[in-house]
């Protein structure tokens, strides 16, 4: 009898399984102290194989910068539903939001912590797809706004630095989370709109804080 042949691994499968691997060991271990070595054992490929598919390590991680990147976002938008109410929209981009960075903290690491400290180059991956989802969120303030009034009841500017504000706190708050492990999605979305939303339904009703006039 002949030897069995075994059917080839796809290079897309093949490349998913090196990218694993890859986002596991640098959102463990960090970029630095990474090694391709260590990325191919756990793939299960060589590291010469490693290299034929994603030729560097500058560039494994900026592959996976723009695959956690990419995932990140497509779960934000695919977790707002357009047809429910305005403060049940954020609260469903947040869930998600929050949902993803939980299930998936090596990825996370790689884009909040390692990416943002090893290089403009990386940084400026990162810059990209944030600014995809600070241009979603601004959106969602937006159509708030309309819901709250006949014509847009915020300025453009406005709309802007809150879709700037809200993000940076989900990103801070998604690294408190992550280091609470009693801490659910669930949580974290519920404390997040308890300090956004609530202050953002005043702003939406025209209630506004005003400075001391010095």
């Amino acid at each position: 009898m002949g030897a069995v042949k075994t059917k080839r691994m796809p290079r897309a499968v093949r490349e998913q399984q090196m990218l694993d691997a890859a986002v596991h060991i640098f959102g463990q271990r960090g970029y630095i102290a990474a090694s391709m070595d260590d990325i191919a054992e756990l793939a299960g490929v060589s590291k010469p194989l490693v290299y034929l598919y994603l030729n560097s390590k500058d560039d494994l991680f900026t592959a996976c910068i723009r695959r956690e990147a990419r995932a990140l976002f497509d779960a934000v938008r695919a977790g707002v539903r357009r047809e429910v109410p305005a403060d049940r929209r954020l609260w469903d981009g947040l869930l998600a939001f929050f949902t993803h960075t939980a299930q998936h903290p090596d990825g996370w690491s790689v884009l909040h912590v390692q990416a943002r400290t090893h290089g403009e180059l990386f940084a400026a991956e990162v810059r990209a797809v944030r600014a995809d989802i600070v241009a979603f969120v601004t959106q969602l303030i937006a159509e708030a706004a309309r819901d709250a009034h006949r014509d847009p009841g915020l300025p453009e500017p406005e709309v802007a630095g809150l879709a700037e504000a809200l993000v940076g706190a989900a990103e801070s708050l998604a690294d408190w989370a992550n280091r609470s492990p009693h801490v659910t999605a669930r949580q974290a979305t519920a404390t997040l709109m308890n300090f956004a939303w609530s202050g953002l339904g005043e702003l939406l009703a025209g209630r506004r804080w005003s400075p001391p006039q010095d």
